[in-house]
């Protein structure tokens, strides 16, 4: 059983959109460093197999199928990890859409009520659901994006959506504190599924890349190069309570 350590031991997290791409790669390195992981998706297959891809590297991880954006659903991924392992200790908010290329002035209302119920609300609700349940010393880790920062273009709206989790972040910092740690990330590009829609279309990589040398460099969120993860989920301590 291959682990990294033991600096989650004892822990439990939850991983919203974590059957594929930076999601599972999360959950993943968490379960090799010790933490019981509950994985979700919308789908059942991709739980499935996802969960056997984990438990074949000896992780403990316990599948639920969720829409972030339905309500019974999300409660039913709190109720599941509360019934089968008796607390929560993290939850790392992961899932996104973006459904459209469309510029922010042309985006059909529809199109832009999913992509702020599930980048942004579902976010809020889930965490509102959960927060009954952080235990002592707990984290939140919530996946905004570069995008926030300076939207692309043909992904103006995704951005202004990650933008919001950024000050979602801010405000959440001082109402968990000081039992709950909140700690946003910002990935930039990376080429898995979620992005096939750009790398899939030159024309699409022109405009959000805005016509640069583009050299796609990538490894894995939970490889060994990576090492933010670990430091943006610690074992409490009463210096951590930073502000």
């Amino acid at each position: 059983m291959e682990k990294l350590g033991k600096r989650f031991l004892g822990k439990v997290a939850i991983v919203t959109a974590s059957t594929q791409g930076i999601g599972f790669s999360i959950a993943e390195r968490l379960g090799l460093e010790g933490a019981s992981v509950v994985i979700s998706s919308r789908k059942q297959k991709n739980v499935d197999e996802a969960v056997q891809k984990l438990s074949d590297r000896g992780i403990e991880v316990f599948g639920v199928v969720c829409h972030v954006s339905n309500a019974q659903q999300r409660k039913n991924l709190i109720d599941k990890t509360i019934q089968k392992y008796g607390k929560l200790d993290v939850i790392v908010s992961n899932a996104a859409v973006n459904p459209t290329v469309d510029a922010i002035l042309e985006i059909k209302e529809p199109v832009l009520d999913k992509l702020w119920d599930i980048n942004v609300k579902a976010a809020i609700l889930l965490l509102q659901d959960a927060a009954s349940y952080l235990q002592k010393g707990s984290s939140v880790v919530i996946i905004s994006s570069i995008a926030g920062y300076t939207p692309p273009a043909a992904m103006g709206m995704y951005g202004v959506t990650k933008t919001a989790l950024l000050g979602l972040t801010k405000a959440l910092t001082a109402e968990m504190a000081p039992n709950t740690r909140v700690n946003c990330v910002a990935p930039g590009f990376v080429p898995t599924h979620f992005a096939e829609f750009i790398t899939g279309n030159a024309n699409v990589m022109v405009l959000v890349f805005r016509g640069e040398n583009l050299r796609l460099r990538h490894y894995s969120i939970g490889s060994e190069q990576h090492k933010t993860w670990p430091r943006l989920l610690p074992i409490w301590h009463q210096k951590m309570l930073r502000m």
